[in-house]
């Protein structure tokens, strides 16, 4: 209950109101940014030319009580409210943990993956990164003091993982781990995010 969590939510916008919906997102980032456990904001936007008009928006929260006080503040509800008249359907959310911010691609509906898949699409990405530094970088700082070295030598896994290799692992096994699923409970589950008016908690 008090680790940080991620929530993904989707949302496509109505033909010819993406001016004003970029506009009404700037406005409510900038305002609900200030509510108490907000720890940051993330907007995937739909590629130029692409014909796409769904959005991405990824919120970083303190804990779960966060969350449950941004859904219930009066910015959250009005920007709810003002989202029926700008985007199509009901939008779709979905809490991400862990690996799951890896394995998340914006043009997907955000469905959880089995923890299984996403163990081993990581093994396959973090074996091969450490027996490649371990036999170009490791050589190279091997004299250097034990702690500079482990902080120089894992900073370049994690960012080999995060921008180079990891990105590589889930495009190739990408139909391999969106499987198709069961997933209605989850997502009746995480309607209560993108209707809060419909639920009493």
């Amino acid at each position: 209950m008090n680790e940080p969590i991620q929530v993904a939510i989707m949302r496509t916008v109505k033909p010819g109101h993406e001016a004003e919906f970029e506009q009404a997102l700037h406005t409510f980032v900038q305002k609900s940014l200030n509510l108490p456990g907000q720890m940051g904001v993330n907007i995937i936007r739909p590629a130029p030319g692409g014909g796409s008009r769904q959005y991405g928006i990824i919120r970083k929260f303190a804990n779960r009580e966060a969350l449950f006080a941004f859904r219930a503040s009066p910015e959250y509800l009005a920007w709810n409210q003002l989202t029926v008249q700008l985007t199509e359907g009901s939008g779709h959310a979905e809490v991400l943990n862990g690996l799951e911010t890896w394995f998340t691609l914006p043009v997907e509906n955000l469905a959880p993956l089995p923890k299984w898949k996403m163990a081993i699409a990581t093994y396959l990405g973090v074996v091969p990164v450490i027996m490649t530094l371990a036999l170009t970088l490791g050589p190279r700082i091997r004299s250097w003091n034990f702690v500079l070295n482990n902080l120089v030598f894992n900073a370049c896994v994690v960012v080999l993982l995060t921008w180079v290799v990891m990105p590589l692992i889930t495009r190739a096994l990408h139909g391999w781990l969106h499987a198709k699923s069961s997933k209605n409970s989850h997502e009746e589950q995480m309607q209560i995010f993108l209707n809060p008016k419909s639920n009493d908690q």
